[in-house]
């Protein structure tokens, strides 16, 4: 125990004496924190949405008014002598309406006006939800002129949707917590492989060698050290998710407690594992990023539901770390679970946590020749 100690005591010591290095770990996850939380959002808002009105009436008028209403779609006017085509082509809108000639006529006669609404399909997610909002906006025009509540005689059931967890459906309380999750993913193991395949380098894993410290508690020592700067930079980020994205714990914060310890020693060791596996720290470097960032940040949930991942990839999220810590993190601050929600995640991060600190020692547990 000692020796554990001790080995912990002087990775701690080389870490503070490089202050530089030490500062950009416990302040990259707060930018990286403030800037991908802030700037990943599938949320749409102030989209231009240019209007031919050819008939240029009171019920027409009434029409735009009600798409100029919206937060998500910015009216644009439009000259009736120039085709909406134009506007898509030179980026001037996403989408174009255009009201047809004698179309308050047709409305008084009571017989249907189509209205037509070409989207910019470039992009398919945006073009699906302009062509969503756009029929809710009429469908709630027609519920208005008819002076109905409901969508038709024929359908009389009324939907209440109340929203859960989330009522206000701020992109940053949602991703808030996973970007918390990915700072924690890339930059301990990062500096834990670093510091590893440094003592390879520079030939200062001779001196491990000759020394009467065994592999387990060599590995440990260095797992215990990175944990603890991982465990700062979490303090960190969960200061920031407090205060500045308006968090807040749901229900019992003891889940998450113990899930934060061990993923704090599930990603120091896998970066352990990269340093004693790869001594090369440019090679270590770039195995991290596959592991800490690429992974965690496509086959985790981060962006989008692992629902959504094509088959043949959504079985590698099964081995992904961050994607168990994420629902976790997401439960404490959103949901409100507690352990009967994520008992079998906290057990899974610690269990590949464990399978990391084994491979590592596997790697070293020839350090020294017993005679």
């Amino acid at each position: 125990m000692r020796r554990i100690v001790a080995q912990t005591r002087k990775e701690l010591t080389q870490i503070v004496r490089d202050w530089r290095t030490l500062l950009l770990s416990l302040v990259l996850p707060l930018v990286l924190l403030i800037l991908l939380g802030n700037a990943i959002s599938l949320s749409v808002t102030d989209l231009p949405l240019v209007v031919q009105d050819l008939d240029d009436s009171t019920a027409s008028r009434e029409l735009i008014d009600a798409f100029r209403a919206s937060l998500t779609l910015r009216v644009v006017s439009w000259p009736t002598n120039k085709q909406p085509s134009e506007a898509l082509t030179t980026n001037r809108a996403r989408a174009a309406l255009i009201i047809p000639a004698h179309f308050e006529h047709d409305i008084t006669r009571g017989d249907n006006s189509p209205v037509q609404i070409i989207v910019d399909a470039s992009d398919a997610n945006t073009a699906r939800l302009i062509s969503g909002y756009a029929g809710q906006i009429l469908r709630a025009h027609n519920r208005l002129m008819s002076g109905s509540s409901i969508e038709s005689p024929e359908s009389p059931v009324e939907p209440a949707i109340r929203l859960w967890y989330n009522p206000g459906r701020s992109s940053k309380k949602f991703y808030g917590p996973g970007i918390f999750v990915l700072g924690l993913s890339i930059f301990p193991p990062l500096l834990a492989a670093l510091g590893m395949a440094k003592e390879e380098d520079q030939k200062t894993i001779l001196q491990v060698y000759v020394s009467s410290i065994g592999a387990f508690e060599f590995l440990l020592g260095k797992v215990l050290a990175f944990m603890a700067v991982a465990l700062a930079e979490c303090l960190g980020m969960l200061l920031l998710l407090v205060t500045y994205f308006g968090l807040s714990f749901s229900g019992d914060p003891t889940p998450f407690i113990v899930a934060t310890i061990l993923y704090a020693f599930c990603v120091a060791s896998f970066g352990t594992m990269i340093g004693a596996t790869i001594p090369n720290q440019a090679a270590a470097m770039q195995a991290v990023a596959l592991g800490g960032f690429l992974l965690v940040f496509l086959l985790s949930g981060l962006i989008f539901p692992i629902e959504n991942i094509p088959p043949s990839l959504r079985w590698i999220s099964n081995f992904v770390w961050g994607r168990y810590y994420i629902e976790i993190v997401r439960d404490a601050f959103l949901q409100g679970g507690g352990w009967p929600a994520v008992w079998f995640q906290v057990l899974i991060v610690g269990v590949i946590g464990n399978i990391f600190f084994s491979l590592a020692w596997l790697s070293r547990r020839r350090m020294q020749v017993k005679p």
